[in-house]
């Protein structure tokens, strides 16, 4: 996966209307990125840098970004040199994965001076480096000493030199035929490694792509191309350029069967065949914010959540571990009936047995045929004493097995609470969604209520979608709001839906006294299934019912609830169909 040269160029034509807006505010969310909002005549837009060693990208963004309450020093930095500025150009070096940012500010005399951002997309080696009008470093989001690179160190005050380029042909602006005709002279070299070496700008996939199309389907040589596979080639290259250059490219997303996104392109992928689904996008903006957006809220979330999913992990396996000795207990206690037996035969033949005993060989009258069994006695105690000892073991394992039992239960239901806890922090998209389910586990008294520090974050609304039939459609975000949403801000009419006997998200549809149509109970079945831990199954069941006949039992652990008079729908999760129909976007 990578974002290529070509992939930028797209992104830097679409960003082209930003030119001549605006700075209007600079975040820095994390330490390898930083989001800036530019004011246009067209409106508000937010471009984000990110320099991660496998996340690097720029592009303009719709994602909710939370940021830090204290900016970091390299954003008061930014804040300082470019607030009010001017974009006044986006510039590449042919098909470089370097974009130039121009920006006229003011400096602190009150002069307009030329400031560049250049953001440079190399793997682990991206940077965002701030350069001032004489061409030194103002400073970077990554500073590179010489103890790290002695051939391109990154320090304030050093002038800014771009790095190493090799002389390579672009698809943009060299026609396919001597693009080919390049790669047929490269020899013991497989077509895809050829093309990169000849070809600026261009990824993996597609590489593999433009072979699967010459080749149909065959792994190729870029030294032995027969005549009919250098004109494929050739034409699928051609073909690509005049996409690129047309009003709407396509853009493809891949991922795996269970939702894990895997790559991006610019053309149509049909390499991987069923292995992967394929998404189309709009625009290379919006490509980058699909893709990045999930995986980047799941990397944030699990490294702000981290004590929470330990604390939860463990809790889990000790309930678990727990819950198994108990059963294992229960299993013994299975052989009570036993010892009242022995019991009632000592007592029937008190006159056969002595002090001193130890065994007494009597009748089993309780079984067919009365077959002489041994009962093992205590030689210290009398008959009585004995035939009263194996009542007192009857009594405590009969005890014993009511309570386990119990025991059992409220294990189980406890566990089943920590998966839906669970569930609910692996899907948190906001520092909120995680300060309500740390509120809720010091609540049910899994973790110490800490001192709050500053103001304590804004509880979020549920998520809220709107049927294509006009209904509304809310979801919880963790136990606490879904028994918020089901029994305090829902009438008894509306429906509730929940998938079957998996943890995730209460979903409830505002019917306003009518009766929904079956595609809207269809739709907000599929946003149940997409808010649960079935979201990567196939078929999902998912229950609804009227809310009047949702009822929650009394001590019953946030989230939980019974209901009679469901019916079960199944249905597939569909992230597209979740995203349509999203109010919140």
């Amino acid at each position: 996966m990578a974002l290529d040269g070509i992939f930028l160029h797209q992104i830097k034509k679409e960003l082209a209307p930003l030119i001549g807006g605006r700075v209007d505010k600079i975040h820095q969310p994390s330490r390898e990125e930083l989001l800036v909002s530019l004011r246009t005549r067209d409106g508000a837009y937010r471009l984000l840098f990110n320099t991660g060693a496998g996340t690097a990208r720029v592009h303009a963004t719709r994602a909710d970004i939370e940021n830090p309450k204290v900016p970091p020093m390299f954003c008061m930095l930014m804040r300082k040199q470019l607030s009010s500025g001017k974009l006044m150009d986006i510039r590449q070096d042919g098909l470089e994965r370097i974009l130039y940012f121009d920006f006229d500010s003011s400096n602190e005399l009150g002069d307009i001076c030329r400031l560049t951002l250049a953001v440079e997309i190399m793997g682990r080696h991206s940077n965002l480096i701030l350069i001032g009008s004489d061409g030194r470093i103002i400073d970077s989001i990554k500073r590179v000493g010489q103890d790290m690179s002695q051939v391109r160190p990154i320090l304030p005050g050093l002038t800014y030199t771009t790095p190493p380029r090799e002389p390579r042909l672009s698809l943009i602006d060299d026609s396919p035929a001597e693009i080919v005709s390049r790669i047929r002279a490269v020899t013991g070299m497989k077509l895809p490694k050829a093309m990169m070496n000849v070809m600026e700008g261009i990824s993996p996939v597609f590489a593999r792509e433009a072979e699967f199309f010459a080749g149909r389907g065959r792994e190729l040589t870029a030294g032995s191309l027969t005549d009919d596979e250098a004109d494929r080639l050739a034409f699928y290259l051609k073909k690509t350029a005049a996409a690129l250059e047309s009003v709407e490219p396509h853009y493809t997303i891949l991922r795996t069967a269970d939702g894990v996104f895997k790559d991006f392109c610019f053309t149509e992928i049909y390499q991987y065949g069923a292995l992967m689904v394929t998404s189309s996008a709009s625009s290379a903006c919006e490509t980058l914010d699909r893709f990045y957006s999930e995986r980047d809220r799941t990397a944030r979330m699990k490294q702000r959540a981290q004590d929470l999913f330990r604390l939860l992990v463990n809790t889990s396996e000790r309930i678990s571990r727990r819950t198994a000795n108990q059963k294992i207990e229960l299993q013994e206690c299975a052989d009570r009936d036993r010892l009242k037996k022995y019991g009632d035969l000592i007592m029937s033949n008190l006159y056969r047995i002595q002090k001193g005993d130890r065994s007494a060989e009597v009748e089993d009258y309780y079984s067919e045929g009365s077959p002489v069994v041994s009962i093992p006695l205590e030689p210290r105690l009398t008959p009585s004493q004995n035939a009263q000892r194996y009542y007192k073991e009857y009594r405590k394992a009969d005890t014993a097995e009511k309570k386990l039992r119990e025991l059992i239960a409220q294990g189980e239901e406890e566990l089943a609470y920590i998966d839906s806890v669970f569930d609910s922090l692996t899907r948190a998209s906001l520092d909120a969604d995680i300060e309500e389910l740390r509120a809720e586990l010091a609540e049910q008294g899994y973790i110490r209520r800490g001192k709050a520090k500053g103001k304590p974050p804004k509880t979020q609304p549920p998520l809220k979608f709107r049927s294509s039939d006009g209904f509304e459609i809310r979801v919880g975000r963790s136990n606490r709001q879904n028994d918020r949403l089901t029994f305090k801000e829902s009438e008894k009419l509306d429906i509730w839906l929940h998938v079957k006997d998996i943890p995730g998200s209460h979903t409830v549809i505002s019917t306003n006294g009518e009766t929904p149509p079956e595609r809207t109970v269809a739709e907000a079945a599929v946003i149940a299934a997409y808010h649960s831990k079935a979201r990567t199954s196939a078929q999902v069941p998912v229950d609804y019912v009227q809310i009047k006949f949702v009822k929650k039992p009394a001590g019953a652990k946030p989230g939980m609830v019974i209901f009679i008079n469901n019916r079960t729908l199944y249905v597939t999760p569909d992230e597209e169909t979740v995203r349509r129909l999203s109010a919140d976007k």
